[in-house]
């Protein structure tokens, strides 16, 4: 049996696509026709992951997909799943390298700012259209910083730590400027 901490999200059953059990999956990746093959996923269902098989899918250049699973024949049994999350294994997830990561792969890794040194350990992404955030617990107080490749200097894996160049005056705003000492 698949946890959720052994899994990561890869969408949700968003609408009823037809009276036969067809639905439509809304897919929170980068790029969806990676899963144009697709066999299988985890369905979130009462708080457990629950295999599924695909018949088919169709994915949709809006990021959306139409599935038919196996076994789900009528509309009554495709709205027993409506709303419910799709999660895939995390091993599954190719190995990134260099200065790109997965959201949930820096999670508690500690951040070095190249002026402040050691501000924090990553909370979480906020996952914002166009602009997502690293969120960071420094002492008690949370620190956003953009997530944009010029300001990412260098992931280390090894020793979980997430090298950043943070915009000029934008820690001094959380962690107080050195000149007004």
């Amino acid at each position: 049996m698949f946890l959720k901490t052994d899994c990561y999200r890869l969408g949700v059953i968003s609408k009823l696509h037809s009276y036969k059990g067809e639905v439509t999956i809304y897919l929170d990746v980068d790029d969806p026709l990676e899963y144009k093959n697709l066999e299988s996923v985890f369905v979130e269902y009462g708080n457990k992951l629950v295999p599924f098989f695909l018949e088919k899918i169709a994915i949709r250049p809006n990021g959306q997909a139409v599935v038919k699973f196996e076994d789900v024949e009528t509309e009554r049994r495709a709205k027993t799943i409506l709303k419910c999350g799709l999660y895939l294994p995390l091993d599954t997830l190719p190995e990134l390298v260099g200065k790109e990561f997965y959201f949930h792969e820096i999670e508690g890794f500690e951040v070095i700012d190249e002026h402040y040194g050691s501000i924090g350990n990553v909370i979480h992404i906020i996952d914002q259209a166009n602009n997502p955030l690293i969120a960071i617990d420094h002492e008690g107080i949370e620190i956003l910083v953009p997530n944009q490749k010029q300001f990412i200097k260098l992931i280390d894996r090894d020793n979980k730590r997430v090298t950043i160049a943070a915009p000029e005056g934008l820690l001094d705003m959380y962690l107080g400027s050195d000149e007004e000492e």
